[in-house]
């Protein structure tokens, strides 16, 4: 066994598409085309407007914020709720009050098969 830290101190800040106050900790990313990673959102962040390079997952974890589409309105998520955006649908994501969340990008994936939708 093997125990291992991951926190927002040791992971890498975001800055791209005019994101802000936005923490990533890379969790696993196998050599296939397929990682997880934690996502740390201060007060007031957001990730920008950006095309998903491949099938997103975003499960947040704690907290609450907001996700779009291009030219859509902001919907309110929660932790206990997962987000999923296909391969080059734009999106954008943040939080007022902080959030945090886990995200799973990889090609073919299908939460439909264990999750129920609103």
């Amino acid at each position: 066994m093997k125990i291992y830290e991951f926190n927002k101190e040791s992971g890498k800040t975001i800055t791209r598409f005019n994101s802000s106050g936005v923490t990533i900790h890379p969790l696993l990313k196998p050599d296939s085309p397929f990682q997880i990673g934690y996502f740390y959102l201060e007060e007031k962040s957001v990730i920008g407007m950006h095309p998903a390079m491949c099938d997103q997952v975003l499960m947040i974890t704690s907290g609450n914020g907001w996700v779009r589409v291009k030219d859509g309105e902001k919907l309110p998520v929660k932790a206990g709720m997962a987000v999923y955006w296909s391969k080059g649908e734009e999106h954008e994501s943040g939080s007022e009050t902080g959030m945090t969340a886990i995200v799973a990008e990889g090609s073919d994936l299908d939460p439909q098969r264990f999750l129920s939708s609103f």
